[in-house]
């Protein structure tokens, strides 16, 4: 197999919880060299967050950390040690990207800040990933991915017209914000490459995800509206929702945009007479009686499975999808044939299942590593990456540098 696309890299991941190391994941499963970097002093909250493997805790069995640290070497370091300071340089030094995702000043007051950074090594690349950026008014924000989501609008618009806002499944700001920090470290080691320049890339996320609310935020700057909760509903749509299908807690999600559309639905259904009543022969009429529709629609998916709903109604053109849960993804045919989970064995918890990449370049695929336990690479790091000498490592361990 060639080199890697991102073979020669090299990275260094002070990063917190997600974004920044999801970010520096992508980049260590196309092989670029990433050390991450943590302490026993201050563990990283998804080291401490579960599932954990067999239902057993510990900082090193975490599926959550494991699965958004791939590919890297991991190494402790107390950034609150002189020397741990001194030590964190030289890994600048090696570096060609540092990444942090601490709240803002926090890198300024261990001494890691750009500017500094800058003198140790001109033209690094440094991105921080913050809640919503490093001034303004409220950059001192601190938190995680579930707030910025309520922040951000998104919990406003979740949940059912009569009913309280809903939590978007997990942090949802985490998981659209770490492509786009992915691709704006590439962009910048493509300007470091033509012009021989480093960057500091101040990314908030906030402001990311902003872009993911783009037509609601624009409706309400041209008209006037604000959009509310409205369930499963869509105002281009009807049907549209998600119904209940044979089995328990069983559904498949449907949507009809078209006349076209809705006619294939209804040639799929066998043409019940309900089909024909004038209260559902124009989109206008489905969406002023919509709960009747929904009611008629899930009297007819309740005698099939989600997959036979769904495939029936793929077959005939109309936009159709079963919900799966874990187990069913984790077994699923089209995942499965794409090599999406990749089992590798891990230091600690054995044989595990991680994410593979998600994008696949066809000269150069991803080879992934399993995510390190906590100063599993520390030798390796100072000694071969680094240049320590073994009585040198030695010292600096007995003072406390690498808890």
């Amino acid at each position: 197999m060639g080199r890697q696309a991102f073979e020669g890299v090299n990275v260094v991941d002070f990063g917190w919880i997600g974004v920044g190391p999801s970010a520096a994941e992508y980049l260590g499963d196309h092989g670029a060299t990433v050390v991450r970097v943590e302490s026993n002093t201050k563990l990283d909250a998804l080291r401490i967050l579960p599932p954990f493997k067999d239902q057993q805790l510990g900082i090193n069995r975490s599926a959550f950390f494991t699965a958004i640290n791939s590919s890297k070497y991991g190494v402790s370091l107390n950034l609150s040690h002189p020397k741990g300071l001194e030590v964190a340089k030289r890994l600048v030094r090696w570096a060609d990207i540092v990444i942090e995702g601490m709240t803002p000043g926090t890198m300024k007051k261990l001494g890691l800040d750009y500017e500094e950074l800058r003198k140790v090594k001109p033209d690094v690349i440094m991105l921080s990933t913050t809640q919503q950026g490093q001034y303004g008014p409220h950059a001192g924000f601190g938190g995680h991915g579930g707030l910025m989501s309520s922040l951000s609008g998104f919990f406003s618009l979740t949940g059912y017209p009569d009913g309280d806002p809903a939590m978007v499944y997990g942090a949802y700001t985490d998981f659209v914000n770490f492509h786009l920090v992915g691709i704006l470290v590439m962009a910048t080691l493509d300007y470091r490459r033509r012009t021989g320049k480093g960057q500091y890339i101040d990314q908030s996320q906030l402001e990311g995800a902003l872009q993911f609310l783009a037509p609601p935020l624009l409706d309400y700057r041209v008209n006037g509206r604000v959009l509310t909760r409205m369930g499963n509903r869509d105002p281009y749509a009807a049907p549209h929702g998600v119904y209940p299908c044979r089995g328990e807690d069983k559904w498949c999600a449907i949507a009809v945009f078209s006349d076209e559309e809705w006619q294939a639905f209804c040639n799929v259904i066998g043409n019940p007479e309900w089909t024909r009543d004038p209260r559902f022969t124009t989109f206008l009429g489905r969406k002023e009686n919509e709960d009747e529709l929904d009611r008629l629609v899930g009297e007819w998916t309740a005698n099939f499975t989600a997959e036979e709903v769904m495939t029936v109604m793929q077959a005939a053109g109309v936009p159709a999808a079963a919900a799966k849960n874990p187990e069913e993804l984790f077994n699923d045919a089209q995942l499965k044939h794409r090599g999406y989970f990749v089992m590798l064995e891990h230091p600690e918890i054995g044989l595990h299942s991680y994410h593979g990449a998600q994008f696949k370049l066809s000269k150069t695929p991803a080879q992934l590593r399993p995510a390190p336990c906590l100063g599993e690479h520390n030798e390796y790091v100072y000694k071969e990456l680094l240049g320590m000498s073994a009585d040198e490592i030695a010292d600096l361990m007995a003072e406390g540098v690498f808890e």
